[in-house]
């Protein structure tokens, strides 16, 4: 692989004060749960993390703190996409100038760039960073897909674009992306609920929302298909199937926040746009999630 991160890349969410400030004793305790639970690298700043709402600044701050408290344990990746090629390139030139390990850069959002545009973006990354890449396609959130032919593109011409993030329901994509990319590409399940399914396929792992709560599942569950325990890898996954369905009940990371808050980890404030759960739909995620905790 160019860059291997481990299986479960958990998208970290970013916890708040009352008062919406960042909580950082909160999010203290939340790496060191996460590092405790199977997570095995760290995105700090991804779209879980509230990052629309982050100023550039909060995001820097955020991520001196994560790598302080992580130390090392587990490898650290910075979001750093955006929907201005000139604004994700600073991010990323800033990200390895601050000591990530890796990146996740998405899709172009909203602008929606032709398959040449993307290439012309990740490019343009690409040339301005020596580090790993994890190329993030999520067309529900962009509105445009990024097509497995412009990943291969990418892969085959720059050797540190690294991997790919798909959220995308359509497995035969990720046929597609095996197929055409080099061997030691990555792809990563953006989908909980897919992790087996896209596994199956040739993929590495995941990055994950439900590894803040069932981490320690979900590494077994991983471990048991990549061993050839198959029966065991689907019992796991058919057990975690309605918690992975229910963190996504109301936009993410609205529902793993009320279950972290539920444990005892953080508070479950967010920023608005995004409101918390209202008291019906918290007794709907909670119902399900005491079958984990």
């Amino acid at each position: 692989m160019r860059y291997n991160a481990g299986e479960i890349i958990t998208a970290m969410i970013t916890p708040f004060n009352e008062d919406l400030s960042i909580d950082y004793p909160a999010l203290e305790k939340l790496i060191n749960h996460l590092i405790a639970t199977g997570t095995d690298a760290i995105l700090v700043a991804g779209t879980t993390g509230e990052t629309p709402t982050l100023s550039h600044e909060e995001e820097d701050e955020l991520f001196a703190f994560v790598k302080k408290v992580v130390n090392g344990r587990v490898k650290i990746i910075m979001g750093a996409g955006s929907n201005s090629t000139e604004t994700a390139v600073k991010s990323s030139i800033n990200a390895q100038k601050a000591g990530a390990d890796a990146i996740l850069t998405v899709v172009p959002y909203y602008n929606k760039p032709s398959q040449k545009g993307m290439y012309e973006h990740f490019a343009a990354i690409a040339k301005a960073v020596d580090l790993p890449i994890i190329l993030y396609n999520i067309p529900g959130r962009t509105g445009v897909n990024m097509q497995p032919a412009t990943i291969a593109k990418l892969a085959k011409e720059f050797k540190n674009i690294a991997a790919v993030k798909q959220s995308n329901s359509d497995l035969d994509l990720i046929s597609d992306i095996k197929s055409l990319c080099p061997d030691d590409f990555a792809v990563y399940s953006g989908d909980d609920s897919l992790t087996l399914p896209i596994m199956s396929l040739g993929a590495h792992g995941v990055i994950s929302v439900a590894s803040h709560v069932v981490g320690t599942d979900m590494q077994k569950m991983i471990k048991a298909f990549k061993s050839g325990n198959i029966k065991d890898a689907l019992s796991m996954h058919l057990k975690l199937y309605p918690l992975f369905r229910k963190l996504f009940m109301a936009p993410n990371p609205v529902p793993v926040k009320a279950a972290l808050a539920e444990i005892g980890i953080i508070k479950e404030y967010v920023r608005k746009p995004l409101v918390v759960l209202d008291v019906d739909e918290k007794q709907e995620l909670l119902g399900v999630l005491k079958n984990y905790i």
